[in-house]
């Protein structure tokens, strides 16, 4: 016998004596019983069949005792015999494959322990590289228990200093309930300290050091209140009750909340208010009024790009047009048509005049001076003569009925009054010469060259805008009144939804279709605000119903007004981004991560904007 035969044999000696043999018994009452025998455990006389060596087993007898006066007997005979025991034969060559296998895996477990080892010790002297940077002359900086490493345990004394405080309530209130005035007036000059100690504190870090001995005397204080009051049904009573409480406190303070949210949001700052005021007065003081327009064959050139701005905020329009000319890559063949309000014309036309937009032409114009709008022609201006609309708006309650939360505030705003906001259905009256212009909110920032959209095919559509959406967030449903038969009956509550503030519109398309007269139509049937609530975006919606062809979402990314979680890459690849919402950007109100894309195109070192202290 070879070395290599006698080192299989013994490999093969080991794997058979890790078999098992299953043995059936039977006891003296016919019971049947299973036992299970391993090959290592057997007496020396066994033997079985080894393929290596050619040796052949022989018939075995054995015996198995039990625990118990009763015996079992279990007899493997040959192979005539009921029960035998006999090993299936192994292949030399299957044998040399399993060894193999088993080399393998032992040489890919030393593999991963060493390979566990290096990172473990890579990770050791990282960290003594980190420990010889840490400060640590400030007390809980780098404790791994701060709220930074999002550990349960990190502001486990606060909720416990808070919890005391509530219980310290419930029991101060039995304690009133039953004369006990020296426990009353502890628990509640414990629940003071407690409350001073915590204050805005959001984890243990944050915390005094004298916080646990508070929290500890808190303690004491309260195992005596309960050894004296404590009732589980009282006890009960009273924590229902607090939470009752605490609910209602809350939910007003959402509806207050809300309504200073509105209120701040719609009203303008001193700042914003100034710097029209300023630019109004040089207007006239400079001689401005009597001054005529220049470039006026390209504001009728339809081989131009287009834009058109509805605005009464100079400062937001500013940054329209600057950061859509620094981004155009031809500067010189875009128009921008500006139409605002009486009050604000004056100081709109100063801020160009003082700072014209590189290469590009800036036509400013008076809403009042557009004589075919009037109420006899557009609906909305008619339903505002009506005494139902002027009670809606103006009632001398409006004040009360608001902080009650009466009506969706963002409705009753007056901005939806104002013609500036409808104007939009009348783009072909106001530029008969067109064929083609792009509408842009005032509170969007262009970060590409949108001329590209110019060139978009529309198919025969009237409206190029991005969808907005998203399995069943933003579909007609969410905007329309589909218990109305009038709605129900011509639209699909399931039609996809899309944004106004940066629309591309196919202005000889809009002709050939009449859009304006179906949104006279539909506005005159919503007279009594029963189809939709007050607003732009539900009127446009019906009126280009099925003539919207949709763009890429990239052109056209919305939320930065609302929205603290947009996906950040896709603010910046985008072409527009719009801060639709409360949390407009020239606003505090406005979220500090995207208030950098719109402040870039501020220019901070303007004369009017540091006369007026508007500043980052």
């Amino acid at each position: 016998m070879t070395a290599t035969d006698a080192m299989a044999e013994r490999k093969y000696t080991q794997l058979m004596q890790k078999q098992a043999i299953s043995q059936m018994m039977s006891d003296t009452t016919g019971s049947i019983r299973l036992g299970r025998v391993k090959m290592k455990d057997l007496s020396p006389s066994w033997v079985w069949d080894n393929p290596i060596n050619g040796k052949h087993g022989r018939q075995i007898n054995f015996q198995v005792e039990t625990a118990s006066s009763n015996q079992s007997r279990m007899i493997l005979e040959g192979r005539n015999h009921h029960q035998q025991m006999q090993t299936s034969p192994v292949n030399p060559v299957k044998l040399k494959r399993w060894m193999m296998r088993q080399e393998r895996r032992e040489r890919r477990t030393a593999e991963l322990i060493r390979l566990d080892k290096e990172r473990d010790s890579q990770m050791v002297d990282a960290a003594i590289e980190r420990s010889k940077n840490l400060d640590t002359t400030i007390q809980g900086k780098y404790s791994i228990w701060r709220r930074d490493y999002e550990n349960p345990n990190s502001d486990s004394t606060v909720r416990l200093m808070r919890d005391q405080i509530i219980m310290a309530k419930a029991y101060a209130t039995i304690a009133r309930s039953k004369n006990d005035t020296v426990l009353y007036n502890s628990l509640m000059k414990h629940s003071r300290e407690n409350q001073q100690i915590i204050r805005e504190a959001s984890s243990d870090a944050d915390l005094d050091p004298s916080a646990l001995h508070q929290a500890k005397a808190m303690g004491h204080m309260l195992s005596l209140a309960k050894d004296q009051l404590y009732d589980c049904l009282v006890i009960a009573r009273k924590l229902r009750a607090m939470l009752q409480s605490a609910e209602e406190n809350v939910n007003s303070a959402k509806k207050k909340s809300a309504f200073l949210i509105q209120l701040a949001a719609k009203t303008v700052p001193r700042p914003l208010h100034c710097l029209p005021l300023q630019l109004a007065a040089d207007y006239y003081f400079l001689g401005h009024k009597s001054g005529k327009d220049l470039g006026k064959e390209k504001i009728e050139d339809p081989s131009l790009y287009h834009y058109a701005i509805f605005s009464d905020n100079v400062l937001a329009t500013s940054v329209v047009v600057n950061s859509t000319v620094q981004h155009a890559k031809e500067p010189e063949k875009h128009v921008f048509h500006i139409v605002t309000d009486k009050l604000n014309f004056p100081a709109m036309k100063m801020w160009f005049i003082a700072n014209p937009p590189a290469k590009a032409t800036v036509h400013v114009e008076n809403i009042d001076d557009f004589k075919w709008l009037n109420s006899s022609y557009c609906s909305v201006l008619r339903q505002l003569e009506s005494a139902r609309i002027k009670e809606y708006y103006f009632k001398a309650n409006q004040a009360s009925s608001l902080t009650a939360g009466a009506d969706n505030l963002k409705y009753r705003n007056p901005k939806y009054l104002s013609m500036l906001n409808h104007l939009r259905f009348y783009l072909p009256e106001v530029y008969p010469k067109l064929e083609k212009i792009l509408f842009l909110d005032d509170d969007i920032v262009v970060q590409k060259d949108l001329t590209p959209l110019w060139s978009v095919d529309l198919r025969g559509m009237v409206n190029g805008a991005v969808e907005t959406c998203k399995e069943s967030f933003h579909r007609f449903d969410k905007y329309l009144n589909f218990s109305n038969p009038k709605i129900s009956d011509n639209f699909d509550p399931s039609a996809c939804g899309w944004a106004f503030g940066m629309n591309i519109f196919d202005l000889k398309e809009w002709r050939k279709r009449n859009i304006t007269g179906i949104y006279h139509r539909w506005q005159d049937m919503n007279e009594d605000r029963t189809l939709w609530k007050l607003g732009t975006l539900p009127p446009g919606l019906i009126t280009f119903y099925n003539l919207t062809y949709p763009l890429d979402r990239r052109w056209h990314v919305l939320g930065l007004g609302y929205d603290p979680a947009l996906n950040q890459t896709e603010i910046e690849n985008a072409g527009v981004i719009h801060y639709n919402g409360n949390y407009k950007p020239w606003l505090d109100l406005a979220f500090s991560k995207y208030k950098t894309y719109w402040s870039k195109y501020v220019q901070y070192d303007n004369p009017y904007l540091q006369l007026c202290n508007i500043s980052v």
